[in-house]
């Protein structure tokens, strides 16, 4: 409703309605016009006029000596109160009460109905009234219902049963749904003469769940639901009794009727007046301090200088932690007043994370490289496992995978890689991806792997692709500041022997500082790529990361750019084909000594006009000299030496 509209009912000398959306942290409180009340008097520094209660008991009338009450389960119900209110005459409740419930969206039905629904609104405490007479026994039960009990409610609404679902009953049947709704057959009629008051506290969760089960949501379940204050439950019986009393005419039975095993008293909280001037960032007098909290119906009491001991209300369950009292402290008394601050402090660098420094350093040299990060999921199955050689018992099992095809975690990154090639190829010519993650197994338990593939569609260019590879790695180990790289002859051992993943033939151990293996690039057993359905050519490069990172440096050797010309010399080998084109370059390298800059293998070739098990390797050897232009001569020299190495080797040639 608008300001104006307000104004002018105001001046018809008429009421208005206020709708407040609370939020769940306030249900425990605020869903009651009392809570509201409060949260307006604390604001607005007035004090709350709580109703008085008139409760007259009638001496000669016992509670205990006209029912009973036994709950079965403390974990469903915390608090069970209950009135019992004699002689009464049903009838339409008063005007004022009635029109306070249409107002609220609730339906008049009668005085007692009325009485019990208005007291919720008004305190928050669900309650119910049943006919003592059609009580079975006499008796109230709280207890889970039996399998394939129904209930019929009183809006004529019936509801199988079940065992998360808690239920009053008497000593035959269920009488109503606890928490939720009452029960048709015991329902306040006309002839009603005595009334039993229900006003308990039902363990929320299994308020939840036993309305999600049924589908059924009331005001009360919504309630209980989020929560009500175990002590709230006396205080409404009794003034709904009070009232039915007052209005109905009934005698109310001597006694309460209370379980309560389990009393729940207000909570203590130490509230640092130092601590909530940094937390808001304001310093607000303390007395101002205290006057909210009394507002809040909060105790105080100074226990040392600025230090406070404060009481909690039981009703208040959102309020735990002394964070929360400034939350109360600072809404009182207005952020609006808290002036916005830029932050200030000083800035200290963090200090650097090794692990994440030479990540990022490795990423940006592949990605500068043309390849494109991916990120597969840490699995494999079974028949993978087994496809590729792996001993199930040397790997670590998931107690409880998602699927037959993530039984494992994976020894390797090359599989899952393997398989987006496969994916792209559709699309794509030529595929660049690399990962950077961990692989398993119960020996190393876990290790970070940097594993890199190349994979073009046409199968004619394996060695170029396999160049290409090792130029990547030269690059990705150069620019994480490591030299001396040696690529040596594959030697697997006789575990790894057993693995099919890598072509033996093309295959090489990375190297640095002569002897430390890092790795290795080749590529892919054949079998595997027809297994898996990929057509094309597939070099990939596996390096331990972990290794990386411990050799990396950030320092870079300057070499300048020679001033004097460079010439290029091709060589033709013809050798058996299971010869190394590293023992190749390594000979050529070391005849060629100091004026040999670089060497290029830029063709192999095996066909049928070259001898049974021969190949031709194809070499650029490249001659540069830093303090003078080579020669002819000099050059001739040099690579007559060279040819005169290669051709110690009984079975090589070097075609003229």
């Amino acid at each position: 409703m608008h300001f104006a509209e307000v104004e002018e009912v105001k001046k018809e000398g008429g009421d208005f309605t206020l709708d407040i959306d609370v939020r769940p942290n306030r249900a425990g409180d605020c869903f009651s016009h009392l809570g509201i009340g409060r949260e307006i008097a604390a604001i607005l520094s007035y004090k709350l006029e709580v109703p008085k209660i008139a409760l007259k008991e009638d001496k000669k009338i016992n509670a205990k000596d006209l029912i009973s009450v036994r709950v079965k389960d403390i974990s469903g119900c915390q608090r069970y109160a209950a009135r019992v209110v004699t002689g009464v005459k049903i009838g339409p409740s008063p005007a004022h009460i009635q029109a306070r419930l249409k107002v609220c969206g609730l339906r008049p039905i009668n005085n007692i109905v009325d009485i019990a629904n208005y007291v919720m609104l008004e305190t928050g405490q669900p309650l119910h009234a049943f006919d003592l007479k059609k009580l079975e026994g006499r008796q109230i039960i709280v207890r889970f219902a039996r399998p394939k009990e129904k209930i019929i409610t009183i809006d004529g609404g019936e509801y199988n049963l079940n065992e998360k679902v808690l239920v009053i009953a008497d000593a035959k049947k269920p009488v109503a749904i606890a928490g939720i709704k009452g029960g048709k057959f015991p329902e306040i009629t006309e002839k009603t003469e005595t009334v039993v008051l229900e006003s308990a506290n039902f363990n929320q969760k299994i308020v939840r769940h036993g309305s999600a089960q049924i589908n059924l949501k009331t005001d009360a379940s919504l309630r209980f639901e989020h929560g009500i204050d175990p002590n709230l439950a006396e205080f409404a019986v009794n003034r709904a009794a009070s009232l039915i009393g007052e209005i109905a005419g009934g005698k109310i039975a001597r006694g309460l009727i209370d379980f309560y095993p389990r009393k729940v008293f207000p909570s203590k909280i130490f509230l640092d007046l130092n601590y909530l001037k940094d937390f808001l960032g304001r310093e607000i007098p303390k007395k101002e301090i205290i006057k909210i909290l009394n507002n809040l119906e909060f105790k105080t009491k100074e226990i040392r200088k600025n230090i406070f001991e404060v009481l909690i209300p039981t009703r208040r369950l959102d309020v735990k932690l002394s964070e929360d009292l400034i939350e109360e402290i600072g809404r009182i008394y207005g952020y609006e007043k808290i002036p916005a601050l830029p932050p200030f402090g000083a800035m200290v660098s963090p200090k650097r994370n090794e692990n994440i420094f030479w990540q990022d350093a490795v990423k940006n040299i592949l990605k500068e490289a043309g390849f494109s990060e991916v990120y597969n999921y840490s699995f494999l199955g079974e028949k993978e496992i087994e496809n590729l050689g792996y001993d199930s018992g040397d790997l670590i099992e998931i107690a409880n995978p998602l699927s037959f095809n993530q039984q494992y975690l994976r020894p390797t990154q090359i599989l899952n890689l393997l398989k987006n090639v496969k994916e792209n190829l559709k699309y794509f010519n030529e595929i660049k991806i690399f990962e950077l993650g961990k692989i398993f197994n119960k020996k190393i338990k876990e290790r970070w792997m940097v594993t890199g593939i190349i994979s073009k569609r046409k199968k004619d260019k394996s060695a170029e692709l396999f160049f290409e590879i090792k130029g990547v790695v030269d690059s990705l180990l150069n620019g994480l500041g490591i030299s001396s790289i040696l690529y040596d002859q594959y030697r697997p051992t006789p575990q790894s022997s057993k693995i099919k993943i890598w072509n033996r033939q093309r295959c090489a151990e990375i190297k640095v500082n002569e002897r430390e293996e890092i790795g290795f690039l080749g590529e892919i057993e054949p079998t595997l790529l027809l297994d898996l359905g990929i057509e094309g050519s597939v070099a990939v490069f596996d390096v331990n990361f972990e290794k990386l990172q411990k050799i990396a440096s950030e320092e870079q050797e300057y070499r300048p750019i020679s001033q004097h010309p460079a010439a290029v010399r091709d060589i033709a080998l013809l050798v058996p084909q299971d010869v190394l084109v590293d023992e190749v370059l390594g000979k050529i390298e070391i005849a060629g000594g100091k004026l040999v800059q670089d060497v290029d293998l830029f063709d192999i070739y095996e066909g049928e006009e070259l001898p049974d098990g021969k190949k031709n390797l194809a070499f650029h050897v490249i001659f540069q000299a830093k303090d003078r232009t080579l020669k002819t001569e000099e050059i001739n020299n040099v690579l007559e030496k060279i040819i005169e190495t290669l051709e110690e080797e009984p079975d090589w040639e070097v075609r003229k």
